[in-house]
C-alpha cells in the first residue's frame, strides 16, 4: 500500500501521481472503489486487482470530481452513469485513458482503463500467433473483400489486433474507414467515425454513408445488434474487407450467433472469411521460472490434446524483482479459422446438425484455443494452471472420451491429483488397470428401479439416508 499527502499535496498532483505509477507498472485498470473509510483504489495489473492506497473520507468527494472533470463528464450529476476519456502523454508513451462511474450506495465508484496501443505499430508478429496461425492471418487480410471478425471477451486484446491488422494494411493507396464507439487510438491515414447515439448518428446509419465514401477497407468497432451485422456482412459482398469484433469465445460459437443475429445463410457463407478469437493468459517470468515434473492429469492432457508424452513443465517459482507471484505481462492463446469451401457449404445448409458443423470447423488444419495454450506451456511461455483457468479443458476430455466412455468396461475415473504441485484439480483421479489406455468415464446417473408388485395399499415411505462420499478439496488456484 501506498500512502499519499494528501493535507499538502493538491488533488490534481495526486490524481497524477497515481496513473503514472499505474502505468509504469502496466496497469491495465485502476479501480476506485467506495468504502466505509473512504476510497481503496485498486490496479489490475496482469489481470489480478491488486491494492494501491485509500484514499480517506473527507478527501473521496474531491477527488471523483478532479477525475470527472478532466475526463469531460458532468460533475453536478452523480445519480446516473457517465463515460468519459482522457488522453495524456507519461514517461514519453501517448497514453489513452478511458473513464466511468457508476453511483453505489456508498459513493460513486470510477474506473480508469489506460489504453496502450504501442505493441499495434511493432506489426503482426507481435500478436503472439503462432508461425501456422501468422500464415493463415497473413492469407486472410491479403483476400480483397470479405469479413474479418475478431472474437473474445472484453479486455482480452481484440482491439489491439484490430488495429495491428490496420496498420499493416494502412498504405498510401487505401482507402480505410472505422465506425468505432468510442475511437480508442488515433490512427494517422486513417478515417475514423466516433458514434453518438444521442444525436442518432448509430452504427447502422453511418455504415450506410461511408458505404459512399468509396472505401476500400472498413472496420466496425463492434457487432452488437442484428441491423449492424446484416449490413457488415452486406458491405462485405460488395467489395469491401470489413474487421470488426463480437463477444464470442470461439470460432463455432460466431457463427451461431451471427445466424441467431438474423443473417442470411447464403450471405454469411459467401462473405465471411476468417475468425480469430483469443483469450490472455499470463506471461510466466523468464528469470525465476522453473521445471517440475508433470502430474499425471497433465500427462493425459498434453497426451490426448497433442499427442505428446510430457514429463516435464516450467512454472511460478515464487517471484523476483522483474515480476508479480512469478508472472510479467500476459499472452494470447489464439484460435483462427480461414474458412473454406466445405465449410461454407455447410453454413448455407439449414439442416445441417450442430455436431456435423462442429466437425468441418474442427478439422486438422485449426489449432484450438487449448492446443495453442498448451503449445506456449510446452514453450515455457505461461502455465498450465493460466490455461486451466482460462480454457475448458475438462469440456474436451469429455468430448474426446464420450464415445469411449460409453463403450468401455473400464473403472478409470480422474479425480483429485496433486503429485506435489501447487496446482490442485478436484474433479480428476488417475487410475490405471491392466496397463491399458485409460479412458475417462463419467459417474453413472442413479436411477430408480421400479416395484414389481402391484401397490394395492397406500405404500408407507421408508426414511432413505443416502450415502454421501466425502468429497476432495475443491479448485484452488495460486
Amino acid at each position: 500500500m501506498i500512502e499519499y499527502d494528501y493535507k499538502n499535496d493538491e488533488i490534481a498532483n495526486i490524481i497524477n501521481n497515481m496513473i503514472i505509477y499505474a502505468a509504469s507498472k502496466r496497469a491495465s485498470d485502476i479501480h476506485f472503489d467506495p468504502c466505509e473509510k473512504g476510497l481503496k483504489v485498486r490496479l489490475r495489473i496482469d489481470g489480478v486487482l491488486q491494492d494501491h492506497t485509500i484514499v480517506p473520507l473527507a478527501y473521496q468527494k474531491n477527488l471523483t470530481t478532479r477525475i470527472k472533470l478532466i475526463s469531460g463528464m458532468n460533475i453536478t450529476e452523480s445519480r446516473l452513469p457517465q463515460d468519459g476519456a482522457i488522453k495524456d502523454v507519461i514517461n514519453g508513451i501517448d497514453l489513452d485513458m478511458r473513464v466511468s462511474s457508476l453511483n453505489t450506495n456508498l459513493g460513486e465508484k470510477i474506473v480508469i482503463r489506460i489504453l496502450d496501443y504501442s505493441k499495434s505499430a511493432e506489426g503482426l508478429n507481435s500478436l503472439g500467433l503462432t508461425e501456422k496461425n501468422l500464415e493463415k492471418l497473413k492469407k486472410m487480410i491479403e483476400v480483397p473483400n470479405g469479413i474479418i471478425l475478431v472474437t473474445g471477451a472484453t479486455g482480452t486484446g481484440k482491439s489491439t489486433t484490430v488495429y495491428t491488422m490496420l496498420q499493416h494494411l494502412n498504405k498510401e493507396d487505401t482507402n480505410i474507414i472505422t465506425v468505432e464507439d468510442p475511437i480508442e487510438m488515433n490512427i494517422e491515414g486513417i478515417n475514423q467515425v466516433q458514434v453518438n447515439s444521442e444525436i442518432g448518428l448509430t452504427f447502422g446509419r453511418v455504415l450506410r454513408s461511408i458505404l459512399r465514401q468509396d472505401p476500400n477497407i472498413i472496420l466496425i468497432g463492434e457487432i452488437r445488434d442484428s441491423e449492424t451485422a446484416q449490413i457488415a456482412v452486406r458491405a462485405s459482398i460488395t467489395g469491401h474487407l470489413v474487421f470488426s469484433t463480437i463477444h464470442t469465445n470461439n470460432s463455432l460459437s460466431t457463427i451461431e450467433r451471427l445466424l441467431d443475429m438474423d443473417v442470411e445463410r447464403y450471405l454469411l457463407s459467401s462473405a465471411l472469411t476468417g475468425i480469430i478469437s483469443q483469450k490472455l493468459a499470463r506471461r510466466l517470468c523468464p528469470h525465476c521460472r522453473k521445471l517440475r515434473p508433470t502430474t499425471p492429469y497433465e500427462k493425459i492432457v498434453f497426451k490426448e490434446i497433442l499427442g505428446k508424452d510430457v514429463n516435464e513443465i516450467n512454472d511460478v517459482n515464487g517471484h523476483c524483482d522483474n515480476c508479480r507471484n512469478g508472472y510479467y505481462g500476459r499472452i494470447a492463446i489464439h484460435e483462427v479459422l480461414m474458412l473454406n469451401d466445405e465449410i461454407r457449404n455447410a453454413i448455407n445448409d439449414k439442416d445441417l446438425p450442430r455436431e456435423k458443423l462442429k466437425e468441418l470447423v474442427y478439422t486438422k488444419d485449426v489449432t484450438t484455443m487449448l492446443q495453442d495454450g498448451l503449445e506456449k506451456v510446452l514453450e515455457g511461455i505461461t502455465t498450465f494452471e493460466e490455461i486451466y483457468k482460462n480454457v475448458a479443458i475438462d469440456n474436451e476430455l469429455d468430448n474426446k472420451y464420450s464415445e469411449d466412455a460409453m463403450t468401455s468396461s473400464s473403472n478409470f475415473k480422474l479425480e483429485s491429483i496433486t503429485n506435489g504441485s501447487s496446482f490442485t484439480n478436484s474433479t480428476l483421479s488417475y487410475q490405471e488397470e491392466d496397463g491399458s489406455k485409460p479412458v475417462i468415464k463419467k459417474q453413472p446417473t442413479p436411477t430408480i428401479t421400479p416395484i414389481q408388485k402391484p401397490i394395492t395399499s397406500t405404500p408407507k415411505i421408508a426414511s432413505i439416508k443416502p450415502e454421501i462420499k466425502p468429497q476432495k478439496d475443491t479448485l484452488e488456484l495460486i
